[in-house]
């Protein structure tokens, strides 16, 4: 069968990943805390770079689902413990940054402290998505229901497209509407109060994956 033959003959499944996938990447979770915090506290450039960073960060659970490494990883608590660890604490780092960050109005004082570097708030992204358990657990549940031994890679290849796709768009769309002129002066004067809310909340995110 060629491509269309193969996608019209899965297309249930499609319809299928497609609603998961935007639930998924809708669902409150690391990403959309870092997005809002990197969107809030820097620019919505930092906060594109960060979608784009979570968006390449889907590619690794991808590849490792195609490549049967889901198998591996589900049958070994070791390596599933040690990126479970190395997301949690990732997570934390990043909420103690949140808690120590500056307002809006200090930033506004000190201008260039509100600069990152595209690749910083890229890797930000990437980080918080390729080692985070709940997302290793999402594709092994997604890939496990609809991908069989028989299953065309190049199917797989667009399931996984769907599901990056829908995290590129989400997220896209929440930092562009963070960012917003009229958006920022309401929430100016709350910024701390954001910045500690979402570090809490990172750091809560990280204890609980350690714990649990």
């Amino acid at each position: 069968m060629n491509i269309i033959e193969l996608l019209l003959h899965n297309q249930l499944e499609i319809i299928a990943i497609t609603s998961v996938a935007l639930m998924m990447a809708i669902s409150p979770g690391a990403d959309f805390v870092l997005v809002t915090r990197n969107s809030l506290t820097y620019s919505r450039n930092t906060g594109l770079y960060t979608t784009l960073g979570i968006t390449l960060g889907t590619w690794v659970h991808i590849m490792y689902c195609i490549a049967g490494l889901a198998i591996i990883i589900n049958t070994s608590p070791i390596l599933f413990s040690i990126i479970k660890y190395l997301g949690a604490c990732y997570l934390i780092f990043i909420g103690y940054l949140s808690i120590t960050s500056k307002s809006i109005d200090d930033y506004e004082q000190h201008e260039n402290t509100r600069i990152i570097k595209p690749i910083k708030a890229l890797m930000s992204g990437f980080i918080s998505n390729a080692l985070n358990p709940k997302t290793t657990l999402f594709f092994l549940g997604i890939f496990s229901q609809f991908v069989t031994i028989d299953t065309p890679i190049i199917i797989q290849l667009v399931y996984g497209s769907i599901i990056s796709l829908a995290h590129l768009l989400w997220f896209s769309i929440l930092s562009c509407f963070l960012t917003q002129r009229k958006f920022i002066h309401k929430v100016k004067k709350y910024q701390t109060v954001i910045n500690r809310f979402m570090g809490i909340t990172l750091i809560a995110l990280g204890i609980k994956l350690i714990l649990f």
